[in-house]
């Protein structure tokens, strides 16, 4: 229990101070609550591409920083302001960790209170100071600590972030099969001015300038293989990479089973001796890192040696965005092995071979149930103990139907975004659907880039990887 300090109790000296991050959803928050919408404050401002955000926090937002310290702690619940003046010396940032004093300086008339207060960065540089004058509490209250509802904030920083990190990277090249409609030519022209992608498009070309047209896109510098056949364009863009002229394939307006045909045949194909999968990778708001999904679009039913190559391949995924052992929850109705339910059976057996390096670079456990698989508190009351449990970056689910469905569920119920990557194959091969919007698009060639990286180097992107160790 927490206790205020009535103005009986307090004395000049007294002091209290409290500490916090600027979080990009601070500024977010405050623009909503203030009305303020100056573009220096909302992020995914950086105009020197160092990776970090050069958008200013409000200077209100600090200033009410102070109010958080006198109403929380001295004098504590029952203050009312009556006054406060402000310097600001200096600015804030996202990732500013932020110290907050106040000192009593005088004590008028009951109930009248003086206090310095001051703002200050981790370095001690002074951000702000000034004189605040309250009416302190009369009456002794206790009270426990309050819980506020959370608020949801849709914005998508992982996507953000790992859209950022390319910046120093080349673009991929990429040979774009049958972009001829508007979605799938508009995606990788996106990607293009991004620098995220160098399109080779490859399909029929009397379409494709027609899209482009329709789009109001200049594709002059991009090369354009004029093939009328689907089959043969995707035949033609699997070539390519044979060739060495191109590191990704993305899949334009055909359908995914005729690219894939391609793709995994035999003779000529770009197998590599594993299965290969679909793997999502959602920006879900309240989430710190990126949750991974496997697999939602390719294999309908896997048996266990399939599901061996999906969970390899989510945590080639995950390791290629930065994350260190990434935990893998392989997901069933309920945590127990039950043997009337083979996916418990296979998520026990996945687990097992992950601990005799048969899976290797993550940390795998299951079954686990969706909800003891990413909330702590679930975790504990069902009494799990578990690396994995209740924090979970990687999901492995069943089957088509249910990874397909926890997919589609987080995207519009829980407002995440999803970028979507076929793996397991010699290059990243880009899935977009036809309901992505530009953010997915984007977050998807910004995927197969750094994964792309991860596999020709064999470590994640330097500032990614940086990143992902401070979360």
């Amino acid at each position: 229990m927490n206790a205020n300090r009535t103005w009986d109790e307090l004395a000049v000296g007294d002091e209290a101070s409290t500490r916090r991050v600027c979080a990009a959803n601070d500024l977010y928050v405050f623009a909503h609550a203030s009305g303020n919408l100056n573009p220096m404050h909302l992020p995914g401002r950086d105009e020197d591409h160092d990776g970090r955000d050069d958008a200013v926090a409000p200077s209100m937002w600090v200033g009410a920083l102070v109010s958080a310290v006198l109403g929380n702690m001295l004098p504590g619940p029952g203050t009312l302001y009556r006054g406060q003046t402000f310097r600001f010396l200096s600015r804030v940032h996202v990732g500013d960790e932020l110290t907050i004093k106040v000192r009593v300086k005088e004590k008028r008339a009951k109930p009248c209170v003086v206090l310095d207060t001051s703002v200050s960065l981790a370095d001690g540089t002074l951000v702000a100071d000034g004189v605040a004058e309250v009416d302190a509490p009369m009456v002794k209250l206790t009270f426990p600590p309050h819980e506020i509802p959370e608020l949801l904030v849709e914005r998508h920083q992982q996507f953000d972030r790992m859209i950022a990190m390319c910046r120093d990277l080349e673009p991929l090249p990429t040979a774009v099969v049958a972009p001829e409609d508007k979605n799938s030519l508009g995606g990788a022209i996106l990607g293009f001015e991004a620098g995220l992608c160098v399109p080779i498009l490859i399909g029929a070309k009397a379409r494709i300038v027609d899209c482009a047209r329709q789009l109001g896109a200049d594709i002059s510098r991009l090369e354009i293989v004029d093939i009328e056949d689907e089959h043969e364009a995707a035949a033609r863009g699997v070539a390519m990479v044979h060739e060495g002229r191109a590191r990704a394939v993305m899949k334009g307006a055909i359908h995914s089973d005729e690219l894939l045909e391609h793709i995994v045949k035999k003779d000529g194909g770009l197998r590599v001796g594993r299965r290969i999968s679909h793997v999502f990778v959602m920006d879900c708001p309240g989430i710190s890192h990126p949750l991974i999904i496997s697999d939602a679009a390719i294999n309908i039913a896997p048996d266990l040696e399939t599901k061996v190559s999906i969970v390899q391949n989510a945590i080639d995924v995950a390791l290629s965005l930065g994350m260190e052992k990434p935990r893998v929850g392989i997901l069933s109705a309920v945590e127990t092995v039950n043997p009337a339910m083979p996916s418990t059976l296979d998520a026990a057996v996945l687990s097992k071979m992950a601990e005799r390096g048969q899976i290797k670079g993550g940390v795998v456990d299951g079954p686990l149930a969706m909800d003891n698989a990413i909330d702590m508190e679930a975790a504990r009351t069902k009494g799990i103990t578990s690396l994995v449990a209740g924090r979970a970056q990687v999901l492995i689910a069943p089957n088509i139907e249910s990874a397909n469905m926890l997919a589609k569920e987080l995207t519009f119920l829980a407002h995440a975004e999803g970028a979507g990557l076929v793996v397991g194959a010699r290059v990243p091969v880009i899935m977009t659907s036809r309901a992505d919007n530009d953010k997915s698009r984007l977050a998807s060639c910004a995927l197969a880039l750094l994964y792309d990286y991860w596999r020709r180097e064999g470590r994640p992107h330097a500032l990614l990887a940086t990143k992902a160790a401070a979360e």
